[in-house]
């Protein structure tokens, strides 16, 4: 993969005897996909360039002839005026070729001290990092409208699930700040696979290495690079930084679904807890009353999609030998589309949660169900004396009765509670209701009101 290009524009056709066929061109060549790497690649080619001539291997006035044709081909790329060629198979082929055309033998002598497999993974390394800058910031968008919209219902009760059933009252803010705290970690994820990201391949060549006086730590601090890959073999054969990413972005749309399921829930009118803008829906081609969270469904099937890309590239590595094959052409699409998939939604989801509103009413209707409250009692008597398994046996009893008659524990009588413990005294009553369940659990992580601001307030200073 090291040889020049020929007069046909293949890099190895003096060896062969025949020509590739149609078929194969068609089926080897990544052209099509990979040309959204034309920047990084002539970002790459720039800083190999000039490295080249710093080092003395090819002259300064190759160097300035490369400079020249590569912005004149930047330019046509962005003016949509580059023609791309199959039969030069990829992104670099075609850009050399071009760059050959316009420079002449200066262009030719680019490609010294360098393959396309150590070439390849500096352009995805250099994508991937912009990627996942990218990524951050929506995340820190996102976590920034969920904490706006956490900060304006700190106080709204609702009930809080476990098994999907009513179990203890909590505020929405609370429930927000759960999802804010997830992409955090997905945020951190990100900047922890970037360091791993941020290493350069370049000067690995096919596998070895080159016999050239090479600067590969000149190159890595002209592109950004923290670091060079220290091993030939492993800087152009590994994809696990890729895998790595992918794997950090499947946990972000395991959040994002996460969120989406409790948004579809929540706007079914059954449960009717919030509604979502307009714009972020849709309706039926049949049933004019339908108004369907179309975008959080589809971010959720959305997942399973990023999922899919997450064990497509552990298959493709797992049975690769030493040192680059071909089939890790297999790479860039999974990826590329990650990518995609992850900021797309991302950038919608952050918009969208500006645009849910809630319906505290029905938020609290719903907490008074299923008995809420009756954790604090269980609490209020063991603060009295009583055994904790012995409290959770009484108030067992006590719901035991309400459901038989009807009744919340709030609304029985201090006669009727009393009945269930003599410990009981007329100050229980402030604890059974919603407001005295959330502000009773004020500690650090609780869901406590004035817990909820302080939250808020912390991860203001931090998104700053």
């Amino acid at each position: 993969m090291t040889a020049q290009l020929s007069k046909k524009g293949e890099a190895w056709s003096a060896r062969f005897a025949e020509p590739v066929s149609d078929l194969v061109k068609r089926y080897t060549a990544s052209v099509f996909f990979d040309k959204r790497l034309a920047a990084f690649d002539i970002a790459g080619s720039l800083a190999h360039a000039e490295m080249l001539a710093h080092q003395h291997i090819i002259s300064q006035e190759d160097h300035a002839e490369i400079r020249r044709g590569m912005a004149q081909i930047t330019s046509e790329i962005e003016g949509g005026q580059f023609e791309w060629q199959l039969d030069l198979e990829d992104v670099h082929l075609n850009i050399e070729k071009r760059l050959t055309e316009l420079v002449g033998d200066a262009g030719k002598r680019l490609h010294t001290g360098r393959s396309r497999n150590d070439q390849v993974a500096t352009d995805i390394r250099l994508f991937m990092r912009a990627a996942i800058d990218d990524i951050s910031g929506l995340l820190r968008d996102l976590r920034l409208a969920l904490v706006d919209l956490a900060e304006q219902h700190a106080g709204t009760i609702m009930p809080g699930f476990t098994h999907m059933q009513v179990a203890q009252p909590i505020t929405f803010g609370h429930h927000m700040l759960a999802y804010v705290e997830m992409f955090g970690r997905d945020a951190e994820r990100m900047a922890d696979c970037r360091k791993r990201v941020n290493r350069l391949p370049l000067g690995a060549a096919a596998l070895a290495g080159t016999t050239f006086p090479i600067d590969r730590l000149r190159v890595a601090t002209t592109l950004g690079f923290e670091d060079v890959c220290h091993n030939s073999l492993d800087a152009v054969s590994d994809r696990d930084f890729a895998i790595e990413f992918c794997a950090a972005a499947a946990l972000v749309m395991t959040h994002v679904s996460r969120m989406s399921e409790e948004l579809v829930i929540w706007m079914s009118p059954r449960v009717g807890f919030i509604d979502i803008a307009d714009r972020f829906c849709t309706g039926s081609s049949i049933m004019p009353q339908k108004k369907n969270p179309d975008v959080p469904e589809l971010a959720r099937g959305k997942t399973g999609r990023v999922n899919g890309h997450l064990i497509a590239l552990l298959t493709l590595m797992k049975g690769q030998p030493l040192a680059y094959n071909k089939d890790n052409q297999e790479d860039k699409e999974p990826l590329f589309d990650t990518v995609d998939t992850v900021v797309d939604t991302l950038r919608i989801f952050a918009d969208m949660a500006g645009g849910i509103t809630v319906k505290p009413e029905a938020m609290r209707a719903a907490a008074l169900q299923g008995y809420a409250t009756a954790t604090d009692l269980a609490d209020y008597l063991v603060k009295k004396g009583l055994p904790f398994r012995d409290a959770h046996e009484a108030v067992a009893r006590a719901v035991r009765h309400c459901v038989d008659h009807g009744c919340d524990l709030s609304e029985m009588s201090l006669g009727d509670l009393q009945a269930f413990s003599a410990l009981i005294t007329d100050d229980v009553f402030a604890v059974l209701t919603l407001e005295g369940s959330v502000a009773a659990r004020d500690h650090i992580g609780g869901t406590a009101p004035n817990q909820v601001r302080a939250a808020i307030a912390r991860l203001r200073s931090q998104l700053a």
